[in-house]
């Protein structure tokens, strides 16, 4: 890395954000969302559907096609407090490792009741808790679970969130947030792409929750990044190998699926890969992605790939122009930075 990223702080990395920019329901149609395209420099103003015009014959489109399960529940505790659960990783068909909310905590002689069943307090895993469920937690999540909604989104999910909080192509569940980038495409869409002779591929990164997660620390080479699973199917990969165009991202977990494959060689696994500035990218040549909060390991990842300040240009006018912010919010294309 160059000196000028050793010195990238946390607070470099903000941004003023007006209030009603964050917004709570998505667009009518889903490739109605406007879309801000950086190209070469150049930012010009367009909407979702206009994408088949920024693609070539030959180009590769690679898609997460995780899916959202109803990770969050509701409980109570043997001593009476509310608890709030949060899925972050399903590891056997009884026990998940999970974020919890409950006053005073929670501990080994805590039990949760949610509905009628019980939930067991194993260990804590560093911010974590390890919990075991009485019956299976596909059992629990169907009856209980709810569309894990970011805490930005300030309301309760709607049955529609369990359709519009999902890509059309989500495939495998296990992830607790949408790949939001993903969510301005629908069927039709994709097939005018397709005509364009652009080949759709998908990987699979299961999105924690740890999406969210704050970096407490000012020096951002500091920071840690969870870990999350991933794969990328032997079609991907023999299609990514024998690419006659560009390798075209859609969203920043694809990027980190496709980097970290590179780096290890491993097509399957966990990944915990913080991409800040410096960065030196070998796969993906371009992105598509939505905009990110301020300060967060997405936005760095943003940054590396299209160049600090432009990146933070481009923030800027985004909120002149009034775009709509985070996970129902509109999008951007960039190019990876020469």
């Amino acid at each position: 890395m160059t000196d000028i990223y050793h010195k990238l702080k946390k607070s470099d990395f903000w941004y003023e954000l007006p209030p009603d920019l964050v917004v709570n329901q998505p667009k009518s149609k889903r490739k109605n969302s406007r879309f801000l395209v950086l190209n070469r420099e150049r930012i010009s103003h367009r909407r979702f559907f206009d994408l088949p015009e920024l693609l070539n014959h030959g180009d590769l489109l690679i898609v997460n096609d995780t899916k959202v399960i109803k990770a969050r529940l509701q409980g109570v505790k043997n001593t009476g407090g509310k608890v709030d659960i949060l899925i972050e990783k399903i590891e056997t068909n009884h026990i998940a490792v999970c974020h919890v909310k409950a006053s005073r905590g929670l501990s080994r002689h805590h039990t949760v009741t949610i509905g009628k069943v019980k939930v067991q307090m194993l260990e804590r895993v560093k911010d974590l808790y390890r919990l075991e469920f009485e019956i299976p937690l596909s059992a629990v999540l169907e009856q209980f679970g709810s569309v894990p909604l970011p805490t930005y989104i300030e309301r309760n999910p709607t049955l529609a969130d369990s359709h519009r909080y999902q890509t059309v192509y989500a495939r495998h569940e296990g992830a607790v947030a949408a790949p939001t980038a993903g969510l301005h495409f629908d069927n039709e869409l994709l097939d005018k792409i397709r005509c364009k002779g652009v080949e759709i591929y998908p990987i699979t990164l299961h999105i924690g929750a740890g999406t969210f997660q704050t970096i407490r620390v000012e020096d951002i080479s500091q920071h840690e990044l969870h870990c999350e699973w991933y794969k990328i199917p032997p079609s991907t990969r023999k299609a990514i190998n024998q690419r006659t165009g560009r390798c075209i991202a859609v969203g920043t977990t694809v990027v980190r699926t496709l980097e970290h494959a590179a780096i290890t060689g491993v097509d399957e696994g966990e990944t915990s890969l913080f991409i800040r500035p410096g960065f030196k990218f070998q796969v993906v040549d371009s992105l598509i992605t939505n905009f990110h909060l301020p300060e967060s390991s997405l936005i760095m990842l943003v940054s590396a790939f299209c160049g600090y300040e432009l990146t933070m240009r481009v923030y800027d006018v985004a909120v002149k122009n009034r775009y709509r912010f985070f996970s129902y919010g509109d999008s951007m294309w960039c190019d990876r930075a020469v």
